[in-house]
């Protein structure tokens, strides 16, 4: 018995591995002749996650949204989301006064993974300070003009 080689890719075809966390499927040049019958979703436009921003339009917090830049999942996300959710709801005169415990709960569990938090340095810490400085000053003087 003589095997083609579209006998042999129809071998094939059933076939998959895995390789890690990956699998790796077999599929005959036939199979890609075909035009898929897969149907795609429309995006949900009630999708309360899609392209929302930071607030939801409930007031909620959007903890999948990239501006967290991905604090709320890792190893201190939890101290985030408590600390940042205490901020957003804060309904004190000075927004957030009451929130100092969980910021520094969210503060020391930072300091545990420098890697993942690194701390500013001697310079970032000038350059913030220089810039406050700035501010402050440019603020004094545009008082000081409208008040003329």
């Amino acid at each position: 018995m003589t095997l083609s080689v579209s006998d042999f890719s129809e071998l094939l075809l059933p076939l998959s591995s895995m390789v890690g966390k990956d699998r790796i499927i077999f599929a005959t040049k036939e199979d890609h002749e075909t035009p898929s019958s897969a149907e795609l979703v429309a995006d949900d436009p009630d999708d309360p996650y899609e392209e929302q921003g930071l607030i939801l339009p409930n007031g909620d917090i959007n903890w999948n949204c990239p501006c967290l830049g991905g604090m709320a999942s890792g190893p201190c996300g939890e101290q985030f989301k408590s600390a940042f959710s205490c901020f957003h709801y804060s309904t004190e005169e000075i927004k957030g006064s009451d929130c100092v415990d969980q910021f520094r709960a969210m503060q020391e569990c930072m300091q545990k993974y420098p890697d993942l938090y690194p701390q500013e340095d001697e310079s970032d810490e000038k350059s913030s300070k220089d810039l406050e400085a700035a501010s402050m000053e440019a603020s004094a003087a545009k008082e000081e003009k409208g008040s003329s």
